[in-house]
Parts: structure tokens; sequence; C-alpha cells
């Protein structure tokens, strides 16, 4: 076998014993020459991180390659800085990778040519012999020689905070510390090929594209397909049949291509998220890249790592199940006896006299040599602490009359069980709780042991059924679940490794799951940066933090429920706000075009360029209108958005067609409202026209921002997009009333007939919402959605209940380490804490 092949993976050297390793590394425990390490320098590469930089200027231009910025860039040079916001958002992330790195040891004491020495660890290769020592972070995976046992810290791959004892032929992976004892191991895989760099090379692999980005392509496209159709059919009409003059027809052209464009979509949406990004960092959630927000919106999936984020990482006894085996003592009692044989440090003859600690609650069982039932049922009780994941702490005393610590003193008496347990937050089992409300189901994922993963998720009321990571392997033959059910049905999974992680994400992505990853440690970053969502939690590495789209400022995971429900208003701003953009697309396209091609009438284009600097300009301040939060996880739902756009579009341009008849061809307004006759006075009909479209294109926004009727009080739009909506329309009817502009082909129609025509687009206003109705009745089967009162994205309490949640965590901490077993808020509480919660922006 050669080292070429070793190097490719065709042995595990994991699994072989410790004298294989070094046949098939053709090495001996005398370490390597230097010459011989030069050679597998070459072929195995050097013991570090791949480094891959980004072009940040490709990455700026990337953010402007959809069809609407192709288009929009042509036409206005303005839609140019629309891409700046997201690229500067998203330059902040920085390279997940570079923060893995900072983790792996720098040196390295090896033997090289007979003797030892410091050696930069990027050059260690497999075959070297390497020695460990208490403080040393291992620089490469290893297989373990003679010696004692080692207790090595994992955190970086597997986030549990306890030491594991790694024994002689035992494998130590690259990046872990070693917390005590002394030994030397032989490497076996260096940089890219350890667990470490695995993990590594899974951030770097990983590049989503941001559904944001698909979506405004498939809008775009839309758009632009409805303008080229329009267009198609102008130029073949007015050139071919009606022989219209050049200048005329390019004008009627120019109409088209203002007016259809949604300009101002791309702005609208990143000033949305911009404004929303804020509003989460007060809540506690600061956003590095905006697009998370709509995606955050959607997630059905909640990937949680179990220690640091819903535990608080800190062994502590649990008093509900202490058991206390003399009739005359009591918990308290038991407790206090086990804190003074806890003090190692600065003894003196007293506390010498009562210290004393076996590693083993069975050595301490024989050391009291308890017999008999006495004997059965402490074993007992062990057994069953281990079953729940909990550990057991034995304590016993002895009496030493004479307090000499030299003295053989009474027999021990063995007094008490303690289970050791990791506690849940405080707030843990309420968020988990109130994520399934929200249709968010959550899933923990452990490297901890499967005990300790199933008693933690029954202590927070999210389920048992969990699985250890060798599920993740291979199919179930007991069972008629695929990998892909499994992963799907199940509460959660222990053991597992950062290729664990990212492969439960992948997988669920792989199922149509929009997934939600949270973690703290550099075992999660591969898993953070494959989410849809990464959330790194409070304190968590800087590797974490790289690889995360979102960091939560607050400990535990109860910002996450205000977060989503603010993601979600979020989004339904920019949902509005696009159903608004395709119906004004298809409303202007088709409207004039009738206009154009009936009445060969030609409307000027900068009066359309006027319409949509005003109701485009003033549309921004959706971002900060007032909106209801689906209660379940929302979507895009593009057929929705399309279906109710063409509809709502046609319908307007329909009332166009039916006004400029009703203006153009009859006496109806005359007749009826006493205002003089526009009939034949091309410039009068164009300002007529101007305000209808401007006034019932813009009140559009307040029939797509609802749900149920425009008009409703409990559904009622912000104040900012009322004040902005009437301060456009009453410059639109000012310019219509009082305009006389030769080269824009516009004279003013005085106030009579601007009132009419406010009433003329009051009245077809109506249907608006009756049309909305009948188009969701055809695509979901009902025509309402009942959004619960409660279910909101923003809080009205001080700091959005961040001092709330800071004493809630403070009285956690003064209750410790007094744990009581989790129990069900009633319903009656739950909605009186989800009713402080408004919808008020």
């Amino acid at each position: 076998m050669s080292l070429e092949e070793i190097k490719n993976g065709k042995v595990d050297l994991e699994k072989i014993p410790v004298d294989e390793v070094f046949k098939q590394l053709k090495c001996t425990r005398k370490g390597l020459t230097s010459g011989e390490s030069e050679k597998r320098l070459q072929i195995f590469g050097p013991n570090k991180l791949e480094e891959k930089h980004e072009n940040k200027f490709l990455k700026f231009l990337g953010f402007m390659w959809n069809p609407l910025s192709w288009v929009m860039e042509s036409a206005a040079i303005m839609a140019i800085v629309l891409a700046n916001g997201g690229f500067i958002e998203e330059n902040t992330a920085g390279n997940a990778a570079a923060a893995l790195m900072a983790n792996l040891a720098p040196q390295a004491k090896v033997l090289r040519d007979g003797k030892w020495q410091e050696v930069e660890a990027a050059v260690l290769v497999p075959g070297d012999v390497i020695s460990i020592k208490l403080g040393d972070i291992v620089p490469a995976d290893a297989r373990l020689l003679e010696g004692d046992p080692l207790k090595i810290d994992q955190a970086a791959l597997t986030g549990e905070s306890l030491p594991v004892t790694r024994s002689p032929g035992d494998e130590v992976f690259s990046g872990s510390t070693c917390k005590q004892g002394e030994i030397d191991a032989v490497v076996i895989a260096t940089g890219i090929h350890t667990f470490f760099g695995k993990a590594a090379h899974l951030v770097d692999s990983t590049n989503n594209v941001g559904h944001f980005q698909q979506v405004l392509t498939s809008i775009g496209n839309f758009c632009i397909i409805s303008i080229g159709v329009g267009v198609v059919i102008e130029v073949v009409v007015m050139y071919a049949f009606q022989h219209r003059e050049y200048r005329a027809g390019i004008d009627n052209l120019l109409v088209l291509l203002i007016g259809g464009i949604p300009i101002a979509m791309p702005t609208v949406l990143s000033v949305t998220m911009a404004i929303g990004s804020h509003r989460l960092s007060e809540q506690g959630a600061i956003t590095k890249r905006m697009t998370a927000i709509e995606e955050m919106a959607g997630m059905d999936i909640l990937c949680s790592d179990k220690t640091g984020t819903l535990t608080l990482n800190k062994l502590t006894v649990d008093k509900s199940l202490i058991e206390v085996f003399p009739e005359r003592m009591d918990a308290d009692h038991l407790i206090l006896l086990a804190a003074r044989a806890s003090r190692v440090e600065n003894q003196d003859a007293i506390d010498a006299s009562i210290v004393n600690m076996l590693k083993d609650p069975k050595e301490i069982i024989e050391l009291c040599d308890l017999k008999g039932e006495v004997s059965k049922t402490a074993h007992k009780i062990i057994a069953n602490f281990a079953d729940r994941g909990l550990r057991s702490l034995a304590v016993a005393y002895q009496t030493i009359p004479d307090k000499n610590k030299d003295s053989a003193g009474s027999p021990w008496e063995f007094v008490g069980l303690l289970p050791l347990f990791d506690p849940p937050r405080h707030d843990s089992a309420e968020t988990i709780r109130r994520a399934l409300e929200l249709g968010v189901s959550v899933k923990m994922i452990t490297g901890d042991q499967l005990a300790i993963g199933i008693e933690t998720g029954r202590r927070l009321g999210m389920g048992t059924n969990m699985y250890p990571s060798s599920a993740l392997l291979t199919d179930n033959d007991e069972s008629s679940m695929t990998i892909d059910e499994l992963i799907e049905k199940a509460d959660g999974f222990a053991g597992v490794f950062p290729e664990h992680k990212y492969e439960i994400v992948r997988r669920l992505q792989d199922r149509l799951h929009i997934v939600g990853m949270t973690g703290d440690g550099v075992n999660d970053a591969p898993a953070l940066k494959k989410a849809d969502i990464g959330i790194a939690v409070a304190d968590a590495t800087d590797a974490a933090r790289s690889a995360s789209d979102i960091v939560l400022t607050e400990p535990g995971l109860s910002v996450i429920v205000s977060a989503v429900l603010t993601s979600r208003a979020i989004f339904q701003r920019m949902k509005n706000y696009t159903i608004y953009a395709v119906s004004i697309t298809i409303r202007i396209v088709f409207g004039f075009l009738l206009v154009a091609l009936i009445w060969k009438f030609d409307f000027s284009p900068f009066m359309v360029l006027i319409i949509a600097i005003l109701n485009d300009g003033t549309i921004m301040t959706i971002s900060k209108d007032r909106v209801k939060p689906s209660p379940v996880p929302d979507s895009w739902k593009l057929n929705e958005i399309f279906a109710t756009g063409i509809v709502l579009g046609a319908y307007m341009a329909i009332v166009t067609v039916l006004f400029f008849w009703l203006a153009e061809d009859t006496d109806f307004f005359s007749a009826t409202f006493g205002v003089k006759s526009i009939r034949g006075n091309h410039e009068e009909l164009t300002a007529a026209l101007y305000l209808q479209v401007s006034i019932i294109s813009q009140a559009l926004i307040f029939v797509t921002r609802t749900r149920g009727w425009s008009i409703s009080y409990s559904e009622r739009p912000g104040i900012l997009l009322v004040v902005a909506f009437f301060i456009a329309q009453l410059l639109a009817t000012i310019i219509a009333v009082y305009a006389k502009w030769d080269f824009a082909g516009i004279s003013g129609i005085g106030w009579g007939w601007a009132g009419v025509i406010w009433l003329f687009t009051v009245v077809t206003y109506i249907p608006l919402d009756v049309l909305k109705f009948l188009i969701r009745l055809v695509l979901t089967g009902h025509a309402w959605e009942n959004h619960p009162d409660n279910q909101t994205g923003i809080t009205t309490k001080k700091g959005y209940g961040k001092d709330e949640r800071e004493a809630q965590w403070a009285e956690a901490q003064r209750i410790l380490p007094g744990l009581k077993e989790v129990e069900a808020e009633s319903p009656t509480a739950a909605a009186a804490d989800m009713h402080r919660y408004s919808d008020a922006v």
C-alpha cells in the first residue's frame, strides 16, 4: 500500500491496530527523518486548512445580476445603487474557515531524526511521532501509543464541554485539547484530511443561492415577459396595421417600458429588509445577511445544538432526584457534606480530615462495604440515573474522634447519591412550545450521549424520539423508514460530529424544508453555513459567528420566537409589495396598450414617469407598515402572487379603458355631474387619464397589504403609509387640475373633474377586495384567513422585553442548583403572555 493510496483513504487508520498503523505508514516509533518528512509533505500537503478568498468586487456585481436590474440599468442609472445594501451587509460576514483555523495548534513537539524538537504544526505529516501533554492543542489526527490514559476536551468538535478519556490505541482529533496526562502518538491524518479539516471544507463548499434572489429573478422575468408581449403587440399593430408615425409609436413604447418596469422593487425590498434588520437588532438578533430575514419567515424546522444552547453547560445537582440513605439526614445535609468534600485547595487540618474523593460511585459503595438490599438499591439507582443520562455522585463520610487525619477513624458510612445533570435554560421549554405553536419543529442535534439527549428532550417537552448518529449511516433494516424519513420524524440525534450535522441539514433541505440551525461552537460551523438560516447564540465562537446569518446577543433561544414573528411581519410587507408591483405592471402595460391601439391615443411618457416617481417613491413607506404576520411558516407562493397580480392588474386596466371610453366617446360625466366635456381634447384627456391611473394604482397597495377587507380596522395601515398616499395623490391632483405643460401634452381639468375622478376611483376600488377573495378561494379553497390577534411580530414592552428576559435569567441563576420537572404552561397563561404582543409599528 503506497502513501498516495493512504492519502486517498484506502486504509482506515482509525480502526486498525496501532502496530499495523506503523506498518501501513512505513514508519517506526522513533519517528521520521527530516528527509522523509519533506517527501511526505509533498504527498500529503501541509497540515493546515485551505484558505479561499472571495472576490468582493464579483460579490458586489452579483447583487445586480437579475433581470430587473438588467433592464433598469439600461433605463435608469439610479438602479445601480440598489445592490449596495446587500453587499455591505454580507461583507461583514467574515471568513468562517479563517475562524476555524484559529483553533488549530501553531506548534507541535515531534520526534525527528531521533530527537524531540518543536516545529510548525503545518509541517507535520502522517507517520510523525508527536508528544501530547497537559494544555496542548492536538495538532493533527493521531493514534495514542503506550502510556496512561489522557483526558481530552473535544468541545471544538462535538461541542460537549466535559473531557473524554482516551486510552492507548484510541484516536485523538486535531483541534481538541489535552486536559490531563502526557503520552506519545503517531499522526495518521493532517490538514484537510482531519476531522477538523473536513469541517472547514464543509464550510467552504457551501454556497447557497438565496430564495430572495430566486424570487426576484422570477418576478423580474414575469414583468419583462409581460412588457415584451405588450411591446410586440404595439409594434405590430401600430406600424403594420395602423401605420402610426414613428415618434408617436416610440412614445407609446416608452410608456410601457417606464410604467411597466417595477423600478422601485429592489429598493423597496432592500429598504424593508434593512429596517427590519435594525428592528431585529433591537430585539437581540443581529442580522448579518439581510435576505436571511425572509428565509426565517419560512423556517419550518429549527435544528438546535444542546450544550450551551438549550442547556446551561453547567453540571448541576438535581435536588428533586437526590437519594438519601440515612433516615436522620435530609437532602440539604447531604449536599452540604458533598460540598465540604469537594474543596481540595488550601486545605487546613480539619478540611483535610473530611476530604476524600474517588472517581466512581461504585468504588464508594465498596469502600462503605454495602451489602444486601442496600447495595442492590444503590446499584439500581445508579443504573436508573445512567439510563436517564444522569451522572451519579456518591457521598460517604466517617468520623475521626481525635481530629487527626492520620488516625483510622470510624467505618465509612454511605449517605446518598447525587444526580448530576446539565440543566435546561429557564426559557428553553417555553421557547420550544411557542416555536411549535408557530409551526416550527425543533430538533435537538447534540454530540453528547443518547441517554443525556433523551433526558434533556423529556425535560424540555420536545419529545424523546431520538437516535444515535449511527442511524444516519445506513437505512434501518428494522424499520420501513428511509434515512430521510427518519431525520424528518426524529426529535433529535446524539453523538453527532460536524459532518453529521451538515448531513442532517442537507437532507432536510432536500425534503424541501426551510432549515434553521443554532449553535455556538466550531463544531456547528459547517451546519450553520449550510442551513438556510444559521443562528449563532450568545457567546458563540468566532467560527460559529462567521458561518452564521444571525447572531443572538442574549443567552438562550427566547429571542428567536420574537425574531421569527418579526421576520414574518417583514416578509409580509415584502410579499404585499410584490403583489402590488406585479399588478401595476399588468395594469400599466395592458391599460395603456388598449387605449393606444383602440383610440390611437398617445399618452405622454413624461406623465408616466411622474406616476412612477410619486407612487414608487412614496410606496417605500410600506417598510414601516403595520402588518399581522402569518401564524405558520410563510413563503413567497409565486402562483398566488402572479395570479393575484394578473387578475387585479387586468381589472384595473379594464377600469381605465372604461373610464377613457366614458370620457372620450360619451357625455356620461358631463350629464351626470355637470362637468365640462373633454371629448376630443387631447391635453385634458391626458390630465384626466393621468389622475385616474395615479390614484387607483397607488390605492391598490391597501388591497394587497391585507388578507381581509382593506378597510378593516383590525388590519388598518400604518400612519406613515396613509400620509404618504394622500400627499402623493394630492400632488397628482394639483398637477391634473392646474398643469399647463405643452412639452408633456397636458392641460389642467379643474377641481370639478378632479372630484369626479376621485369618486369614480372610489367606486371602482371596492370590487378589488372581492376579486382578492375570489382568487384565494380558487387557489386555496377558502377566501378568508383569520390570523389570531396574538400572533404578531412586534412587542410593546419596553426594550422589546429585554429587561424582563434578563430578570428571568437572573432568577433562574439564583435558584440553581434546585431543578424542577418541566410543567406545561396553562393555555390561559400562554394566551395572556402572547396578548402582550401588539402589531403596532
